[in-house]
């Protein structure tokens, strides 16, 4: 099957031939194959969000904000069930931002941008960027933290009598969720391209010009403070040692948990069962391994870092240099709050959803109460179709279709499946390569992670994976060194590895199919390249291919 002749539906679009669209980045909110009502809160809030986001900067103009009807126009689509990013508007956005480049927003969050995009500027719009941009950099830190301040309680208000509500306040707080979903998704949006994406540009662009050595360099990037997805590791820690209790643990994190991105998956507040394992993990580790002083360690060489770059550059460019530092350390953590809210809102959606499945089953219009992830939202919050459950059943069977297939990571028109290719495994197969997103080197042993649950994960063990969402926080903590499949410099998996210490290549395309569990590698976080030392039963020629 291809995207041609798979037919268009919830979780199917049609392109046409010159636009470019990738999975990169999506794949770490939207996991997998998504289901209907998934993407139906996704794709729009998505599609609204970011476009708000370049409004409110000028770039875009206001009457854009909104779900064009042309696929070929959207930023956002899904193809044989997979979210993906229309390249060509964020390299549309990138020239439009002064200071940036045509493909800089591309790359940062995609790791890559494949040639042949258009990479024109628009002067039409800098006046627009020149009046408004100033305005929207200046408070965009105020305003998400004040944005996004109520949602945590919000949340644990909603979740705790979920269980309870009928059919109508279940359908009541769908919508109530979905609001607040598509809110977040805005704050999200600008918190990570207006104050993230641009000030960690300006960070790069400093330490090429002061040629700092790797280790200096990792510290810049590192230490930035707390994140959220620190704040899970601290409770974690607490949770280990018997300092916090798994109720109140719950009551912070809850809505994290195994494909937590999507609507449908069971979270931690649901089944605690990894929580339990992790911490059991956590309360293994010796008193020196403290996520707190190791964090207030990574700030103390962040300080040094500062003090030598800043010692590397001519008088008058040093108090432009220190104005970009301070707001690296002030806006770089805000790439993980609004990211917590939206996932507070969709675990809202996720409960009031599953009380409506509930309900509908008892009274015979789904046949079982998960089938309710297969109809959207519009379709549950403004009346049922008919039939619903004949159509569930050709929704669910296209679903489990395209969970069978394999997409590239990127492409041009409509996506070409795939096939299964072992890797080469002769003995000049060696090096995997990517972005080198958190320096250090180590060596040790690869643990492919196929359950998001780590049912099977150890301490110190090297996770190799296709893309991360922000549980991984909590094992990454446990972990030597990580490699991930997909992504780029500022996502999920680069950022929280840098602020954890540990070493990060990302991006590599082909870790998970060419790198197997039990594996010895050598991972040099800042060069981005992993060499495979020996395998499992020791040697390089005496692994069997597509083992």
């Amino acid at each position: 099957m291809t995207a041609a002749t798979s037919p268009p539906g919830p979780l199917n679009s049609q392109s046409g031939p010159d636009s470019f669209w990738s999975t990169t980045n999506v794949g770490e909110a939207i996991p997998g194959v998504v289901t209907p009502l998934g993407w139906s809160l996704w794709g729009p809030s998505v599609e609204v969000g970011i476009r708000d986001c370049y409004a409110r900067a000028g770039a875009l103009p206001r009457h854009e904000v909104l779900v064009p009807e042309s696929v070929d126009d959207r930023l956002i689509s899904v193809f044989l069930g997979r979210g993906a990013l229309n390249v060509n508007f964020l390299c549309r956005m990138g020239a439009n931002m002064p200071g940036s480049a045509p493909d800089a927003i591309a790359r940062q969050l995609l790791g890559e941008v494949p040639a042949g995009i258009p990479m024109a500027r628009e002067r039409g719009r800098l006046p627009a960027v020149a009046v408004k941009l100033p305005y929207l950099q200046a408070t965009v830190r105020r305003d998400v933290l004040k944005r996004t301040a109520g949602v945590q309680r919000w949340w644990r208000d909603r979740v705790v009598g979920i269980d309870a509500l009928e059919l109508s306040a279940a359908r009541n707080l769908l919508v109530e969720a979905r609001t607040c979903f598509k809110e977040m998704i805005r704050v999200q949006a600008a918190g990570l391209f207006i104050a993230v994406q641009s000030v960690y540009d300006r960070l790069l662009a400093l330490i090429d010009q002061a040629n700092l050595d790797p280790t200096q360099a990792n510290a810049l990037v590192a230490g930035q403070g707390s994140h959220a997805e620190t704040a899970l590791i601290h409770d974690l820690w607490s949770l280990g040692r018997g300092e916090l209790s798994l109720q109140n643990f719950l009551l912070e994190h809850g809505y994290h948990g195994p494909y937590e991105g999507e609507v449908s998956a069971k979270v931690w507040r649901e089944d605690p069962s990894p929580v339990r394992k992790l911490a059991e993990q956590y309360a293994t580790m010796d008193d020196n391994a403290d996520p707190a002083s190791n964090a207030a360690e990574r700030g103390r060489a962040r300080q040094e870092a500062e003090r030598a770059l800043i010692g590397s550059l001519p008088l008058l460019q040093r108090p432009g240099a220190r104005l970009v530092l301070r707001a690296a350390v002030s806006r770089i953590p805000l790439r993980g709050v609004a990211k917590a809210a939206f996932l507070q809102a969709l675990d809202v959606a996720r409960g009031a959803a599953r009380q409506m499945g509930h309900h509908l089953a008892d009274r015979g219009v789904l046949s079982a109460p998960e089938d309710v992830f297969y109809l959207t939202a519009d379709e549950l919050t403004g009346g049922l179709p008919d039939s619903p459950t004949q159509l569930i059943t050709e929704r669910r069977a296209q679903r489990k279709e395209f969970e069978g297939i394999t997409l590239p990571n990127h492409w041009r028109g409509n996506p070409a499946p795939v096939a299964e290719v072992a890797e080469s495994t002769d003995a000049n197969r060696v090096e995997v390569r990517g972005i080198g997103a958190s320096g250090g080197v180590v060596e040790g042993v690869i643990r492919v992670v196929e359950d998001p649950a780590f049912t099977e994960v150890e301490s110190d063990e090297v996770l190799v994976c296709g893309t991360t969402d922000p549980s991984w926080a909590s094992v990454l903590f446990l972990s030597s060194a990580l490699v991930v499949d997909v992504g780029g410099l500022l996502s999920h998996a680069a950022v929280v590895a840098r602020e954890v210490g540990v070493p990060c290549v990302i991006g590599t395309g082909n870790g998970t199919r060419v790198l197997r569990t039990g594996d010895r590698v050598r991972v040099d976080g800042d060069a981005g390249t992993v060499e495979l030392l020996s395998t499992k039963h020791g040697s390089e020629g005496e692994r069997e291919s597509g083992k």
